[in-house]
């Protein structure tokens, strides 16, 4: 049974309420009778978890005016392989590795949140507060990959939830699964709104020497204003784009992903987020519409209520417009890009876009060069 809080807008949090799962059968409502007290002040600087980017995004102070704020805990995860597949014939990948489940940046749109509703918690406060990591996830990789009957492509970091989320400064899990790609010369693709990739950039860089990695940086807006409101924890967009840079110097092949692109909210910006990608050394990039799933709907309508009440009713009329008037379509390919005229026309300007401002594409990664790991020395040999 979940506990759903009533819509409240939080510093440093994205969504308003723990709407509930669509597999709870029962909930408890939190109300206000009139006769609780004022929560008490919290010292902003008491508590380091809740600042983790060190980032202007991010600061959490709070006054007695406001809810208690959350802190997020942290659950491993006990399964027993660490890839995970695909047969979507709409994604470039078949294989990808997520490790963590939930994901603090915090983003209301993130079609990841159903997911969250598997674990019996909330797709809304729950999915960006109470973590789930994968402690062995490096172990466990080596011994997929040593497998005979393993072969080898692209394997995908970031798809569900944010490789590079703040919860990684502690963990270093994304670190330790680099290590062991790396050791075996096994490709990888990387998406992040982190500027935390950076410190993995020794590892990117010679890999990327022979043609083994790419990385792109989900860049919503460039408006700091919306970006604190809609993706809370996630690094600035400013800061973003200097990723953007300081990959590109570094030799590494790096892209810019517009997504989601929203009605009336930020899709006046793709123009301006691919010119400035380009600019910062991009050589690829990508968009894709607003997708609201099961769960998701109902939190960005919260979202839209609070924070831009006045086209909240104009902005889900145009997402219909986009999904066959529903608010999301599941259809293969039209679930990235919509359809439609409203999808046709951002279809367009996209494509206008990258062809005036000449981005050549990201490289074929090479899987030649694979070379299975050795086992853990730890793991006794039968033989």
């Amino acid at each position: 049974m979940q506990t759903r809080h009533g819509p409240i807008a939080r510093k440093g949090r994205g969504a308003l309420s723990n709407v509930a799962g669509r597999f709870e059968r029962f909930t408890r409502e939190d109300f206000d009778d009139g006769w609780s007290e004022p929560p008490p002040s919290i010292d902003p600087n008491g508590d380091s978890r809740d600042d983790p980017n060190g980032d202007p995004n991010g600061d959490l102070g709070q006054d007695a005016s406001e809810p208690p704020r959350l802190h997020t805990t942290l659950t491993p995860d006990t399964s027993r392989s660490v890839i995970s597949w695909n047969r979507s014939p709409d994604l470039p990948f078949d294989r990808s590795i997520n490790p963590y489940r939930g994901c603090e940046h915090g983003c209301i749109y993130c079609y990841a949140r159903p997911s969250h509703a598997w674990l019996g918690l909330s797709p809304g406060i729950d999915f960006e507060s109470r973590l789930v990591y994968k402690p062995d996830a490096a172990s466990k990789l080596r011994a997929e990959l040593a497998k005979p009957a393993y072969r080898c492509a692209p394997i995908a970091l970031g798809t569900n939830t944010d490789p590079y989320q703040p919860v990684e400064r502690e963990l270093g899990i994304t670190r330790s699964i680099l290590e062991v790609l790396a050791e075996c010369g096994h490709p990888l693709t990387i998406v992040t709104k982190s500027s935390g990739v950076e410190r993995d950039m020794d590892l990117l860089a010679e890999m990327a020497k022979a043609k083994r990695c790419m990385v792109a940086l989900s860049i919503t807006t460039l408006d700091r204003s919306l970006a604190r409101r809609m993706e809370p924890r996630a690094s600035s967009p400013h800061r973003r784009m200097e990723t953007v840079r300081r990959l590109s110097d570094a030799g590494i092949p790096v892209g810019v992903f517009a997504a989601p692109m929203i009605p009336f909210i930020n899709d006046a910006e793709l123009e301006e987020i691919l010119e400035q990608g380009r600019a910062a050394g991009a050589i690829g990039a990508s968009y894709t519409m607003l997708r609201l799933p099961l769960e998701i709907a109902d939190l960005f309508r919260e979202w839209l209520a609070e924070h831009y009440p006045d086209r909240a009713q104009r902005v889900m009329e145009r997402v219909r417009d986009s999904r066959g008037g529903k608010d999301y379509d599941s259809t293969f390919f039209d679930r990235m890009r919509g359809s439609g005229p409203v999808a046709e026309l951002l279809a367009r300007r996209f494509k206008l876009a990258v062809k005036r401002l000449g981005f050549p594409g990201f490289p074929v990664l090479d899987r030649l060069g694979f070379v299975p790991p050795r086992p853990d020395e730890d793991q006794l040999s039968l033989f």
